[in-house]
């Protein structure tokens, strides 16, 4: 086989490389759920374990000559053992809902009741969603946030875990500002002799920097992915006691996935190891620095914040009052060089696809270096856009201010621009 480099191999694919380095590079990355992950982890991803087939687990596989992605999964697992102070780790989900779904799996049945997050309130797709496999497959019953201080109401989960006996309680969110109570959710689960899940995909770099509450140790399961705050590569986990060990195996292979992704698994070795170090705690209390310095900004400038702020890394902009809409001010945002996400809002009016709503964090700005005066710049950008989304003028000033934040704050220096 005649060796190519991807230009030559493929140059439309590999110009679609360079613009997507040029984006990351020349943009203000704000979607909470997106990070830069780190050379090493990029190198880890990039590497030849990709071709082997390594069905089953370290020394009990179902093919030959897997000595050496062994060490590399032996690895990860021990690492993450280490970093969320769990009994027992699966690394093998190649995503976040495979390892929501891998739960399910292995303890319900189809039919069984769920009670998860309402996706309208900040949930999750895998939480019961009518559209998604959860709330196909089990009858999904949701809970949300009080009315008046747009926080998770734990009584009405309490009400609605006594009403319909729910065989799983799902915690975790995919935007939601403010700390949950786990241990509180545990409790209700143990009153109605339900098992109890926590999804940390968002939080779980805050998790492990012990800057918020961590559910390993209390509820039963814990899921997570591995980008987000963690900072790696796109991927997912699965934590808990060992006496669930077994039957959470089963439930990834054969239950929902086949061979492994050993050269992502290589690369999640990376990333808990690197989460592993001092200097990440550090990074994860300017994340929240950041976000609180943000969500403090853009209320000063006349912005609705559902709940009112943030404990965490992200925030709901509430642009019900104004004269836009979700997908209006995304749109406006990306023109100037910032990157959002649309999102409902609570007793949003405006289906998913146009929204209420804007979903922002700080994980991925604090990757590059920034801290709270360059929040304060951005939420002066988001305002003037936002005032002006059809004024040039106004995007082209903006333009001109990322461009200069970007190049500032430089990522990925080790990548030519055009190369």
């Amino acid at each position: 086989m005649e060796e190519m480099t991807l230009a030559k191999a493929d140059p439309e694919i590999a110009h679609a490389v360079r613009a997507e380095i040029d984006r990351e590079k020349n943009t203000l990355v704000m979607i909470a759920s997106e990070n830069y992950a780190s050379r090493a982890i990029l190198e880890a991803q990039a590497n030849v374990m990709t071709n082997k087939y390594a069905e089953g687990y370290p020394e009990k596989r179902y093919y030959g000559g897997c000595e050496y992605v062994d060490v590399a999964e032996r690895l990860a697992i021990e690492r993450a053992k280490s970093l969320f102070g769990a009994e027992y780790v699966n690394v093998q989900p190649h995503s976040g809902s495979q390892a929501n779904m891998a739960v399910y799996l292995a303890f319900l049945k189809p039919g069984d009741v769920i009670l998860g997050m309402d996706l309208a309130h900040g949930g999750h797709l895998t939480h019961g969603s009518t559209v998604n496999f959860s709330g196909t497959l089990f009858q999904s019953v949701f809970y949300g946030l009080h009315p008046e201080n747009q926080v998770i109401d734990y009584d009405q989960i309490e009400d609605l875990a006594r009403k319909h006996k729910p065989k799983m309680i799902i915690s975790g969110a995919s935007a939601y500002p403010r700390t949950i109570d786990f241990e509180k959710i545990k409790e209700i689960g143990k009153r109605v002799n339900a098992l109890t899940m926590a999804d940390i995909a968002h939080i779980a770099g805050l998790v492990v920097a012990s800057l918020h509450p961590t559910p390993v140790g209390r509820v039963d399961f814990v899921t997570s992915t591995t980008h987000k705050t963690l900072r790696g590569p796109r991927g997912g986990l699965i934590l808990s006691g060992e006496k669930y060990g077994r039957a959470l195996d089963s439930g990834v292979f054969p239950g929902i996935q086949g061979g492994p992704l050993m050269h992502v698994i290589a690369a999640k070795a990376v990333c808990f190891g690197e989460a592993l170090r001092p200097d990440f705690r550090e990074y994860q209390r300017q994340v929240l620095l950041n976000a609180r310095a943000l969500a403090e900004a853009l209320l000063g400038a006349g912005f609705d914040l559902v709940s009112g702020g943030t404990d965490t890394h992200l925030m709901l902009i509430d642009l019900t009052e104004r004269n836009i809409t979700g997908l209006d001010a995304e749109r406006a945002l990306g023109r100037a060089g910032i990157a959002v996400n649309k999102n409902t809002v609570p007793n949003d009016k405006r289906g998913p696809r146009v929204t209420s709503g804007l979903r922002i964090g700080t994980p991925a700005l604090t990757t590059r270096g920034m801290k709270e005066e360059e929040m304060a710049v951005i939420a002066g950008l988001i305002k003037n856009v936002l005032e002006g989304p059809e004024n040039e003028k106004v995007l082209k000033d903006a333009r001109s201010t990322v461009a200069e934040l970007c190049g500032e704050f430089p990522i990925y220096e080790f990548l030519e621009q055009n190369g």
